[in-house]
C-alpha cells in the first residue's frame, strides 16, 4: 500500500507528502512503468533486451534490429512497434556504423507511449495526461523541429498512424523528456522509463528518497519496476523530494541543466546558498592571495559577480562556468579509462586543479568517487598489495567524500553505501599492519577492527534493499556475508593477527 498522498497548489502544481511517519529505508511505493524504451540519441539496440547490435540480425516480421528470435518475440517489441512497422512496411534503413546515433530510433519510445495510451486509457487519463510537457516552451527550441521531422512525421507518415494528432505526439515527446527516468538494462545500456507516480515528486537538489529500478527480464510491459524508499526519516505530511539532476554537479551546472531540460529555475535551499550547505561544491581557490576562496555573490543569479573572501579579486559567473566546462571535458575524456591508467590520469587531474578548486569542490569530489573505487581493484593496485601510504590515501578519499555525501546525498543513498564498503577494507588492513608492526596494542587493534566492521554494517543497512540483479544489490550481498563473517570471527582475528 502506498505511503503517500498527492496534493496540489497554484505555485508548484501536484506534489506528494508521506501519509505516515517513515524511517530511513521504509518503502513508500512501487510501480511499473506506463511505457519504456530507448533513450533519445540512442545507437541501434535490440528492441527486446536493449543489448548493442551490429544490425545483422533483424526481426523476421518487421525487419528491425534484434539480437535473437527470442528477443523478437518479447512482448515489449512484438506487441508494440513490431506490429506497426510490419503493417506499414516500415523497414529499418541499414547503417554503415551501428555504434553511432540512429535517428530511426527516436520514434520507438514515443510510439510505445501512444500505443500504451490506447491499451490503458484509464491510466493515461489518471496518471500520464496530468504530467508536465511544457509544450509552449518547447515550441521555441530546436527540439520542436527535430521531433516534428524524426518523430511526428515518421509516426503519422510511414507508420500510417495519422489517428494520433500532431499535438498529442509532441505532448508525449515533452512528457518523456521532462519526466522519464533512466534505467539500466541487463546489457548495461541505459533506457528510459515513464513512472507516473515517481514523476509527481517535487525536485530538490538534496533528495530525501532513493529509488531503485529492477528489471525482471520478461520483456513484458511491467518488466521494469521502481521501488521508492525513504533515504532519511520523514515525518507524516513531510514533502517527498526527488532530484532531477546529478547531485555532485555544482550549482551553476545543475541549474543550467534543470532550466534547459526541465524548464524551471531551481531555488532550493542548496541552490540558494553560495556555500552549497557548507559543502563548497561550487567554490574556487583564489590565486591572488593565500587564504581566500572565490564564491558567488548571489547563488541564484547565473551572471553575477564572484568575489574572493580575503582580497579584492573578482570574476563573473560566466567565466566560472567556462572553468567548470573545461574541467568537465577533461573528466569526460578519462571516464572510460580504468585499471592503473585510470588511477594515474585522475590523480594527475586532481593535482592539476588542487590549486584552483576548493578541496571539496564538485570536480574534486567526482574524482574522489572514481579514485576511491579504483584503488583496491585496478590491476597493480589490488587491496592486499597496497602499501600503507596508498591505503591511507584510499581512507582519506572515502572520509572526504562522506563529508560531502552526508549533506547532499544523506541517509540511505547508494553512493554512501558504496563508499562505506570501499572504506572498510583499507581500515581492516591498516589495523592489521599497525598491530603487526607494534604501532598499536591488542586493545587498540580490536577497537579499529570494530570500527571497520561497524562501517561495513552501515553499507549493509543501506544496500540490503537494492534489487539483487543490480551491481549495488550484488555488492550488498557480498557486504552482508563479509559482515557476518567478521562479526563471528573478530576474536580469532585479534588472536591470530
Amino acid at each position: 500500500m502506498d505511503k503517500f498522498v498527492v496534493r496540489k497548489n497554484d505555485d508548484v502544481g501536484r506534489y506528494a507528502v508521506v501519509s505516515e511517519d517513515l524511517k530511513a529505508g521504509d518503502l513508500i511505493f512501487s510501480e511499473v512503468p506506463f511505457a519504456y524504451g530507448p533513450k533519445s540519441d540512442s545507437p541501434p539496440l535490440c528492441l527486446g533486451c536493449y543489448s548493442p547490435v551490429d544490425c545483422t540480425v533483424l526481426c523476421s516480421k518487421c525487419g528491425w534490429p534484434v539480437c535473437s528470435q527470442e528477443c523478437e518475440n518479447l512482448s515489449c517489441h512484438k506487441d508494440a512497434e513490431c506490429q506497426i512497422f510490419t503493417d506499414g512496411r516500415v523497414k529499418f534503413q541499414p547503417m554503415e556504423d551501428c555504434s553511432q546515433i540512429c535517428l530511426q530510433y527516436e520514434c520507438i519510445t514515443p510510439l510505445r507511449v501512444l500505443l500504451a495510451k490506447e491499451k490503458n486509457p484509464q491510466r493515461w487519463n489518471d496518471e500520464v495526461a496530468p504530467m508536465q510537457s511544457h509544450i509552449d516552451k518547447r515550441k521555441e527550441k530546436p527540439i520542436w523541429n527535430f521531433n516534428q521531422i524524426n518523430i511526428v512525421e515518421y509516426i503519422r507518415g510511414p507508420c500510417k498512424l495519422d489517428k494520433f494528432p500532431e499535438g498529442l505526439i509532441h505532448t508525449v515527446c515533452g512528457i518523456l523528456d521532462v519526466n522519464a527516468f533512466e534505467a539500466r538494462a541487463p546489457s548495461g545500456y541505459l533506457i528510459r522509463c515513464l513512472f507516473p507516480k515517481l514523476a509527481i515528486l517535487s525536485h530538490n537538489c538534496v533528495s530525501n528518497i532513493v529509488h531503485s529500478i529492477e528489471c525482471h527480464g520478461t520483456g513484458n510491459h511491467d518488466d521494469y519496476s521502481v521501488h521508492v524508499r525513504a533515504a532519511i526519516d520523514i515525518a507524516k505530511d513531510g514533502e517527498i523530494f526527488s532530484s532531477y539532476t546529478y547531485s555532485l554537479w555544482p550549482t551553476l551546472v545543475r541549474r543550467e541543466f534543470l532550466r534547459e531540460s526541465k524548464y524551471f529555475d531551481c531555488t532550493c535551499s542548496r541552490c540558494s546558498d553560495k556555500t552549497e550547505l557548507g559543502t563548497h561544491l561550487s567554490t574556487l581557490k583564489c590565486n591572488k592571495c593565500d587564504n581566500g576562496v572565490i564564491m558567488s555573490t548571489n547563488a541564484l543569479d547565473d551572471k553575477c559577480e564572484w568575489k574572493c573572501t580575503h582580497c579584492e579579486f573578482s570574476t563573473n559567473a560566466v567565466s566560472v562556468r567556462k572553468v567548470f566546462a573545461t574541467i568537465q571535458a577533461e573528466l569526460d575524456a578519462v571516464e572510460m579509462i580504468s585499471d592503473a591508467e585510470g588511477i594515474e590520469v585522475r590523480e594527475t587531474i586532481f593535482r592539476k586543479y588542487r590549486s584552483v578548486l576548493h578541496p571539496k569542490n564538485a570536480y574534486m569530489t567526482i574524482l574522489r568517487v572514481a579514485l576511491s573505487q579504483l584503488y583496491g581493484k585496478a590491476d597493480g593496485y589490488a587491496m592486499e598489495d597496497l602499501p600503507d601510504l596508498i591505503l591511507e590515501r584510499k581512507v582519506e578519499l572515502c572520509y572526504q567524500l562522506l563529508d560531502v555525501l552526508n549533506v547532499i546525498e544523506p541517509g540511505h543513498s547508494r553512493i554512501r553505501g558504496i563508499t562505506f564498503y570501499e572504506l572498510h577494507s583499507p581500515l581492516l588492513i591498516l589495523a592489521r599492519n599497525q598491530y603487526s608492526s607494534d604501532v598499536i596494542n591488542k586493545e587498540e587493534f580490536r577497537k579499529k577492527l570494530e570500527e571497520a566492521i561497524s562501517i561495513l554494517g552501515k553499507c549493509v543497512d543501506i544496500l540490503k534493499n537494492e534489487p539483487s540483479a543490480t551491481l549495488e544489490g550484488q555488492l550488498g550481498a557480498v557486504a552482508q556475508q563479509a559482515y557476518q563473517q567478521l562479526q563471528l570471527n573478530i576474536d580469532v582475528l585479534v588472536e591470530t593477527a
